[in-house]
């Protein structure tokens, strides 16, 4: 199953996408966001075959949504529609702060970002639980 991560931004967004497995996520492309950007990730969808969508669940420090939060719910909203593909929020917190650490271009780290975004969601979803002879 294939899986594309979102870090939304009011002026760029950055996409990311998954291994076939499900198990890694690869920076992708950015994006302008503009009137064009929910037709060209639904594009991107198509091609790369993608099954569900990660968008990135902006809060602020004490866990609270930030401004920019009302905006990612229509964009996923909107993704929704015209892609007809499960599109589900994972909490993200300083991820473009992480990717400038690992981006050797510091100015564009939003692939990155939505990179770390989608492997967040992945690791949570494929963490296989201890069986009772693993556990201590």
């Amino acid at each position: 199953m294939r899986y594309l991560g979102i870090d939304y931004g009011t002026k760029r967004v950055g996409v990311a996408v998954s291994d076939e497995s499900g198990m890694l996520a690869f920076p992708y492309t950015i994006l302008e966001n503009d009137k064009a950007l929910v037709g060209k990730v639904k594009a991107i969808c198509e091609k790369e075959k993608i099954e569900q969508i990660i968008v990135g669940e902006s809060v602020d420090y004490k866990g609270n949504p930030n401004i920019v939060m009302e905006a990612i719910g229509r964009f996923a909203e909107e993704l929704h529609t015209a892609t007809d593909l499960l599109v589900s929020h994972e909490r993200e917190f300083l991820s473009t702060q992480q990717a400038r650490f690992f981006q050797p271009d510091k100015k564009r780290v939003d692939d990155s970002a939505a990179a770390i975004i989608l492997q967040s969601y992945l690791d949570k979803k494929n963490v296989k639980p201890l069986s009772q002879d693993e556990q201590i």
